[in-house]
């Protein structure tokens, strides 16, 4: 499985793409396109736009995914891509939005945020939190129940959902109902036991990790006394009366002991939390379709979006 997964320079692809020059070889294209398409239950019907920016910025593009086969309202999920802040798009993370859409029975909102060092933060947040508030005042029109919204991302998409999280709470925002995160990307300061020891890890290590960091924040403001909660939720003091929430983690993964804090955190702050933690995989390991922990992992997925989001009696 290892094997399958190359170690990405994505501080070398992100040059390549400020300079201007498209990749010549993108092996995170590689590795998604090696993975089998996905094949829907049901029809999925996308389509993409351009929904309003935060105040004074662009547009931001989505791709809304939507299940055919159901009568009325149908929950909502904003979904929000990995990439170390620096990488990814809507276009490489269809299938898995589609996924969600048909299995959990939602629709799904994908947010193609604007992207790190080009855009250092708060643009990519921003520009997801503007995608729920466009999500939430649209309800009607996309078919959605307004009272059950929820958001979902993985890795550095997982991050950027617990802050938009955060961001609905204090700014009095869209009411969620449930957050999953994904492997989340959390903390700037990158001093927990897994992020040491893990430096030469598959997919993602170290020093992706400083990197990643690096081009969300700018040079020199990584581990520093004024990086905001809404950039590495990992630092916001207060986590009480956030929706419920699911983490996952993965045993040999840098990020590994920052998600486990932050659930440990809700948990204490009385927020509804489960968090599991996967045995023998890594960051990435997930794109081994054919692994027994892979099926588990997105059988966990739907499982949990779905008791968050579906009465009960319309599960199968």
């Amino acid at each position: 499985m290892i094997a399958m997964i190359p170690d990405i320079d994505i501080a070398e692809l992100v040059a390549l793409r400020t300079q201007g020059t498209p990749p010549p070889d993108d092996l995170l294209e590689q590795m998604l396109s090696a993975v089998p398409p996905y094949d829907p239950p049901v029809p999925v019907h996308s389509r993409s736009l351009a929904v309003p920016g935060p105040e004074g910025a662009p547009d931001v593009p989505v791709r809304v995914f939507t299940p055919s086969g159901h009568d009325g309202p149908l929950p909502g999920l904003l979904y929000i891509h990995g990439g170390g802040f620096v990488s990814g798009s809507v276009d490489q993370f269809d299938g898995e939005a589609t996924r969600l859409a048909a299995e959990v029975g939602a629709v799904v909102v994908s947010v193609d945020y604007r992207l790190a060092p080009e855009h250092p933060f708060p643009a990519g947040v921003e520009d997801c939190y503007a995608a729920l508030v466009w999500t939430a005042e649209s309800a009607s029109e996309l078919g959605i129940d307004p009272d059950r919204l929820a958001v979902a991302g993985g890795s550095a998409g997982g991050g950027l959902a617990a802050a938009v999280t955060l961001l609905a709470r204090d700014r009095g925002g869209p009411r969620l109902c449930f957050q999953y995160l994904d492997v989340p990307e959390l903390d700037d300061r990158l001093d927990t036991p897994s992020m040491r020891d893990y430096h030469d890890t598959a997919m993602f290590h170290r020093r992706a990790a400083e990197f990643s960091w690096d081009a969300y924040l700018g040079e020199g403001r990584r581990g520093g006394p004024d990086v905001s909660p809404y950039a590495a939720p990992a630092r916001a003091e207060d986590l009480s009366g956030l929706p419920p929430a699911f983490i996952t983690t993965c045993q040999f993964d840098p990020l590994r002991d920052e998600g486990i804090a932050y659930a440990q955190r809700l948990a204490h702050a009385n927020v509804p939390t489960e968090l599991v933690l996967y045995p023998g995989t890594f960051h990435g390991s997930a794109l081994a379709r054919d692994a027994a922990i892979t099926k588990r992992m997105i059988a966990d997925m739907i499982g949990a979006l779905r008791r968050a989001l579906v009465p009960a009696a319309a599960r199968p």
